[in-house]
């Protein structure tokens, strides 16, 4: 499954430049569009303009492979860092006794009266009453 996103992200990416590519070569060479084919200066316009952009995502693709790997390590030490500074910061701070009694909370309610309750009327009572 994960493999699959990968591949997706892969193509999505491939498109975004690709599609990027195409608009910027389409709007600098393409001058005349009443031909359906090209002419000989836009065939080699276009050819000069796609392979610049690809010799240059070719060189950028490059310089990131070669600078990921530092890139990764730096991370990978901030985070050990990081890491080692959690458990300094706990030990300054004291976890509460588990013998210790717990804070109470007082409660808002008061006890039921018990003796202002309302009488119960059993049920045949009240049907007559409401009959007269």
């Amino acid at each position: 499954m994960e493999q699959d996103q990968q591949q997706i992200r892969n193509l999505r990416d491939f498109l975004l430049v690709y599609n990027k590519m195409t608009d910027i070569c389409f709007s600098r060479c393409a001058s005349n569009l009443n031909y359906r084919t090209l002419t000989m200066d836009e065939e080699s316009c276009l050819d000069s303009c796609a392979g610049k952009l690809i010799r240059s995502n070719h060189r950028l693709m490059g310089a990131y492979v070669k600078l990921m790997p530092t890139i990764v390590q730096r991370r990978l030490a901030e985070y050990e860092k990081k890491a080692g500074e959690l458990p300094q910061a706990a030990e300054g701070t004291s976890l509460p006794d588990s013998n210790a009694p717990l804070p109470t909370q007082q409660s808002n309610l008061q006890p039921a009266d018990t003796n202002q309750q309302a009488p119960i009327t059993p049920p045949s009572e009240v049907t007559a009453s409401s009959r007269s």
